[in-house]
């Protein structure tokens, strides 16, 4: 039988409808998951039991009423620790002496509790984001619930944990390079990272992005509908309006006519191995079969153009690092220090090369990509990796061989989603990322639900809840 915990949006929806279990009863059950995986996962930043509990009994009023919100009233959902929720701490995954609470709700998290959902608690990240990772200063290890020796990925790593473990059935993280698909692949779940400017934040920032982790697209799906709405505190957001990626809970797919683009070389970083290409070139023979034209997509990122961004970010955190008093930067992560201070005599002049290598890896992905419906890629050139290295290959001189796929749809500001695509041979799980134009996230989100269930790759198994 389905643990409560583990039921989409919809079956919970319909289940309150029903009068067949109560969103009270659904909060227990996510607790109960919670009590027995947390030991060992390490989600969670911080638990809400008062104020979650509060927001299921309301739920409840409202079902009894025959007067709910909406499709995620009672749906309990966490939210990543870098997004505001008023009085909660957000260290933004690093030690610190004194740790700053967050003074208002971010427009995600308003728009959240506008929807009745159940917030049941904030997740972990690494130190400013800036690991694939799960390991931080503060929180210590995040670990799959696949198997724990393994990581989740990150930045969106707490995110990416609760999504596999059942701590509900939406878990919102954000990402600038790929820290909601990197964790999607490595643990077999679906995610989106939207177009620039779809969900509105309270902090923009240059490719930054925040979105949906979750087991399956229906919830993805369901989760865009109602973080898309505009807010005027990001001076970037859509208008309402101006996409369709607002509602792409039901959006109609059919692959017939698509040109699809097959990208299976990054042209930077750490090639792909052969069981990832092989998965790739299975889901995109999937959309051939289905009347697709399947193209080659070739390389259009350099090593180069990869380690001016890699600079241009370690300038930025050198910039964060150098602000904290002296006592406090000894308390971030040594490998994020380490990779921070590359960035401390860069000159203004190398920093405007960086920042025009920048603007080269979006003039380049949106040329590559522009006359093609939809791109097929690995997310990752690999599967899973231990759980205590920061990053795929450790050097942190050069940390950044990882990202060829997914960074260039950051800057270029094009929507991205990612979708369970197979297993390796020793079962780790390979997510394939399907992009699109900008503004295309319906048709992403529909391309990743058509494919979902066309491939129905059979969800991966949980040692944490399973057994080894």
């Amino acid at each position: 039988m389905t643990a409560l915990s583990d039921l989409t949006a919809a079956q919970m929806a319909a289940g309150y409808a029903e009068g067949e279990f109560s969103p009270l009863e659904v909060l227990a059950s996510v607790q109960s998951r919670m009590d027995a995986c947390e030991p060992v996962i390490n989600a969670l930043h911080h638990r809400d039991d008062e104020r979650s509990r509060e927001a299921a009994e309301a739920s409840a009023r409202r079902f009894a009423a025959g007067a709910p919100l909406g499709p995620l009233d009672g749906v309990p959902v966490t939210i990543k620790e870098n997004i505001a929720r008023r009085g909660v701490p957000m260290p933004s995954g690093h030690a610190w002496l004194d740790v700053p609470l967050a003074d208002h709700d971010a427009p995600i998290t308003e728009r959240l509790t506008e929807a009745g959902a159940v917030i049941v608690g904030s997740t972990t990240m690494p130190d400013w984001g800036m690991l694939s990772s799960g390991v931080s200063s503060l929180h210590g290890i995040t670990r799959s619930p696949l198997d724990p020796s393994l990581t989740t990925g990150g930045s969106s790593a707490g995110a990416g944990a609760a999504a596999a473990a059942g701590y509900g059935p939406i878990h919102i993280g954000s990402d600038i390079g790929g820290s909601i698909r990197l964790p999607c692949t490595w643990l077999g779940l679906a995610g989106h990272k939207p177009s620039f400017g779809r969900v509105p934040l309270d902090a923009p920032y240059m490719g930054r992005c925040a979105g949906p982790l979750a087991r399956t697209m229906a919830d993805v799906a369901a989760a865009m509908t109602v973080i898309s709405a505009p807010d005027d505190r990001d001076w970037t957001r859509l208008p309402a309006g101006a996409a369709d990626g607002a509602d792409a809970s039901s959006s109609p797919f059919d692959p017939a006519g698509l040109r699809i683009g097959l990208h299976l070389d990054a042209g930077c970083g750490v090639p792909a191995t052969s069981e990832t290409t092989d998965a790739i070139a299975e889901a995109a023979a999937a959309f051939r079969t289905a009347g697709a034209e399947i193209v080659p997509v070739a390389p259009f990122i350099d090593d180069g153009l990869l380690a001016d961004m890699d600079l241009f970010w370690r300038v930025r955190s050198w910039n964060d690092l150098r602000a904290l008093p002296f006592a406090e930067q000894q308390l971030i992560l040594p490998y994020i220090r380490e990779w921070a201070q590359g960035g401390a005599d860069v000159t203004g002049s190398r920093l405007m090369e960086c920042y025009h290598s920048v603007q080269e890896i979006r003039r380049r992905t949106v040329a590559a990509t522009g006359d093609l419906d939809l791109v097929l890629s690995p997310v990752a050139p690999d599967a899973a990796f231990a759980a205590e290295q920061p990053m795929p290959y450790p050097d942190a001189t050069a940390p950044m061989g990882h990202i060829g796929f997914t960074m260039p749809y950051n800057m270029s500001e094009q929507p991205a989603a990612t979708v369970l695509a197979g297993f390796t041979g020793d079962g780790r799980t390979i997510g394939v990322q399907i992009s699109g134009r900008r503004f295309a996230d319906d048709l992403v989100i529909a391309a990743g639900r058509w494919f979902e269930a066309a491939a129905a790759v059979p969800l991966p198994r949980r040692a944490v809840l399973d057994g080894a």
